[in-house]
């Protein structure tokens, strides 16, 4: 922030942020009331009065109010449209008073620009021109004035658009250019960091000012680029150094040389072109040094990658199935092998230690020595497994592996286009086709195709976020009830001896807290449209009904069925209440899909004859963990674990993805509040993305437990997934492009590379919610005799 007592800050209180306000327009006009409220102040103040007659100061004007308007009332709406026109009317009123106020001596420069745009449905959008294309505007002291033209060529239609409109010569640059422009009207020094190109159109000065300040210019990033080769090359061994041929020590005295004669000689127009030309260099310059060593490193981490999915797949092909014999190793080539890999250890740390690389080089670098180590020591198992796979069908392993290469690059595509899920939910829909689980299980089956099919529409639907569809969420409020009340009814039909009356209770419950978030979700919204703002009781509601959520699901009974659709109810009141579209329906289906996943796993199991479990019906998680039943893998195991991070793949981009994400739509969070609160807003956000993850957790905490199969050994599979996907995503990480662009390369990495982690975390949630009961203390009836 800034220092001393020549800045002068006011600001209103967050809770003036409200979306759900009848108008945020008081923003605005609050700050040119305090302008106005400064400038009149500094009559009296001889101190301020001081000042701000000094030179060079800068005025900063933050006018969020139309932000606000057009993420809470959407960008066409009428209350957008006046906070436009009071934004017209202050912004004239506070030049006027500006100029006024220095006695319209014709030294003020005033610029006029925006950080981003805005979708039409009111939230940041994903990267087309209208929410990342900002105008610049400026006027006053210095400045050129518009020039008006018949023609001029745009590559884009949306900027074709806007010069039909204005008629008037537009010019393109970027964010950055903003700086150098404001540091050239005021006569200060360039910021020392700045990598802007000063715009010189928007300059009304002499030529040779012009030249002059290019120059600066070009010198400022010269020099930033002058120091970062000289960093990168006090860091590496002068016979391994490779300097950015295109400006060399030469080429930098000619370029400075050439330019300043141009400027001595009057050829401005040469000059500026030089310090351009100069600045694309320097800037090229500049992204080559900070990349330097981008190629090691990424060899040194994929190498580390490779080593570390390799030593898994041995390790669960070593300890978790029956292709290996158990193979004893040479003590005398085991102590050989230490120490040449120790070697190589010392080797590549004294390499880096004389080049003072910084501490993460030697992480990355040092990293694979112990992984391919650890490899190399299983080099007897990996001969034993090369042997037995030799003895299967060639084509049978050759067609496994394609098919695993198959689904890994439909997963790491979906990541980019989320119709690539309806694809694999469409194959998946033909699963008891291919098998004989159509023979066998054959109502099962067709409602596994049904809902498969109709899980494979999500992705295809436009990311939430767009227009507000409250009458269907309310409809998917509904028809959660009904399904409850068929689920009641069908409990109390049914002949389970497990089964009491007390253990209904908790569904009621939920299904109270169902209704309840849904007369929440349509009172809100009305409330809201109607200008009344969020109605406290229905506030209260909403965080008792988030609060309960975790808690009702540990009252019901731990029967498998009752114990998810117990979960589902819980989640689902919380997730009503976050929806604003067709999102509401999606745990619906994707629960409906995990409950008859569970059905279909133990019919497959049963197919090879290796179920041992009791029947799902009076299935008990708190007696389900039972370690010598665990059995071996098998490659349908391969296949179970596959389904489960598709699953949770889908859970995520099923109804959005990282942009969707990035500019989440406020009217998410209003059932909770209004007021912007950045943290407690993100917090409803997460918690919004995690609640499909948390079904998709159960139900394969379901199934991992009626299959006996180990969740160590599960993981290891997954664990290798998300290895191979990335690596993928490792070298499609971008540093050029948009901001959306590198942001939604470097989530994708970030999302891929803790996947296991959070699956670990998952499951442990899973099993908390599937196998804990919390029993209320009843009071105990005494009969006398």
């Amino acid at each position: 922030g800034a220092t001393g007592d020549h800045v002068y800050t006011f600001c209103y209180t967050a809770e003036s942020e409200d979306f759900g306000a009848d108008d945020a327009t008081k923003l605005d006009i609050w700050v040119f009331d305090h302008v106005k409220s400064f400038f009149n102040s500094s009559r009296s103040n001889q101190t301020l009065f001081s000042a701000l007659n000094e030179d060079k100061v800068v005025l900063f004007l933050h006018l969020l109010g139309i932000d606000t308007n057009g993420h809470a009332h959407r960008p066409s709406s009428r209350e957008y449209k006046e906070n436009i026109k009071k934004v017209d009317e202050g912004i004239k009123e506070i030049a006027s008073l500006i100029e006024n106020f220095y006695g319209n001596d014709g030294k003020t420069a005033f610029i006029l620009t925006s950080d981003h745009g805005m979708t039409d449905w009111g939230s940041h959008g994903a990267g087309h021109p209208s929410e990342t294309l900002t105008p610049l505007i400026a006027w006053g002291a210095g400045v050129n004035y518009p020039q008006k033209v018949t023609s001029q060529f745009f590559e884009d239609d949306f900027l074709k658009g806007i010069w039909n409109y204005l008629k008037m010569r537009m010019l393109l640059f970027v964010q950055a250019d903003i700086a150098p422009l404001m540091a050239s009207l005021i006569g200060v020094p360039f910021p020392l960091n700045s990598v802007g190109t000063l715009p010189l159109e928007y300059l009304n000065n002499s030529a040779h000012f012009k030249a002059e300040s290019m120059f600066t210019n070009a010198v400022q990033i010269l020099e930033q680029f002058k120091v970062k080769m000289s960093q990168k090359k006090e860091t590496t061994l002068s016979f391994l150094f490779t300097p950015f041929k295109p400006l060399s020590d030469s080429e930098q005295i000619d370029f400075l040389k050439k330019t300043r004669l141009y400027i001595q000689q009057q050829k401005y127009d040469e000059a500026v072109s030089l310090c351009k030309t100069l600045i694309h260099l320097a800037l090229e310059g500049l992204s080559y040094y900070h990349t330097y060593d981008r190629l090691f490193l990424g060899l040194s981490i994929a190498m580390g990658f490779v080593g570390w999915t390799t030593y898994v797949i041995l390790v669960i092909i070593k300890t978790h199935t029956n292709l290996t014999k158990t193979v004893h190793t040479n003590n005398k080539e085991s102590t050989v092998l230490f120490y040449g890999f120790a070697s190589i250890g010392m080797i590549i740390a004294f390499f880096l230690l004389i080049q003072t690389c910084p501490w993460t080089y030697y992480v990355y670098c040092l990293l694979p020595v112990p992984v391919w180590y650890a490899v190399v020591r299983e080099i007897p198992i990996i001969q034993d497994f090369a042997a037995n796979l030799l003895s299967l069908h060639i084509g049978q392993s050759i067609g496994f592996l394609l098919v695993c290469t198959l689904g890994i690059e439909i997963l790491v595509f979906s990541f980019f286009y989320r119709s690539t899920l309806t694809v694999g939910l469409l194959v998946f829909a033909g699963w008891p086709v291919i098998t004989q689980l159509w023979v066998q299980a054959k109502m099962k089956a067709l409602i596994w195709t049904l809902l498969c099919v109709l899980l494979s529409v999500f992705p295809l639907m436009p990311v939430v976020g767009r227009e507000p569809n409250i009458p269907l969420v309310i409809t998917t409020g509904f028809l959660t009830l009904l399904i409850s009340c068929f689920s009641l009814a069908s409990l109390c039909k049914s002949e389970n001896k497990y089964r009491n009356n007390e253990a209904l209770k908790p569904l009621f419950c939920q299904m109270l807290s169902i209704a309840l978030s849904t007369y929440v979700v349509s009172s809100t919204h009305d409330s809201l449209k109607n200008k009344q703002g969020l109605p406290v009781l229905n506030q209260v509601i909403s965080w008792m009904t988030l609060v309960s959520s975790s808690v009702l699901p540990l009252l019901s009974p731990t029967f498998l069925f009752q114990r998810l659709f117990s979960i589902l109810l819980s989640l689902m009141s919380t997730y009503l209440l976050l929806s604003t579209g067709y999102e509401a329906l999606f745990p619906l289906v994707l629960s409906g899909l995990m409950f008859v996943w569970i059905n279909m796993e133990q019919a497959a199991l049963q197919h090879y004859g290796l179920s041992l479990k009791p029947k799902l019906a009076v299935f008990n998680f708190a007696y389900a963990t039972d370690i010598t039943h665990f059995r071996q893998l098998h490659l349908d195991d391969v296949r179970r674990s596959f389904f489960f991070v598709f699953f949770i793949v889908t859970a995520f981009f099923g109804t959005g993805n990282i942009a969707s994400v990035n500019s989440f739509d406020p009217a998410s969070v209003y059932c909770f509040l209004t007021v912007f609160s950045p943290f407690m807003m993100g917090g409803l956000l997460v918690l919004k993305v995690v609640i499909p993850f948390v079904l998709v957790s159960c139900a394969f905490e379901a199934v991992q437990v009626t299959t006996q199969l180990s969740s160590k050994s599960l993981f290891l599979i997954v664990l290798v997934i998300s290895d191979i996907m990335a690596l993928h995503f490792f070298f499609l990480v971008k540093d050029y492009g948009s901001w959306l662009d590198i942001g939604t390369s470097i989530s994708h990495y970030v999302l891929v590379m803790s996947l296991t982690i959070f699956m670990m975390l998952m499951n442990g949630l899973a099993q908390l919610l599937t196998t804990k009961r919390l029993e209320l203390s009843r009071r105990t009836k005494h009969h006398s005799t």
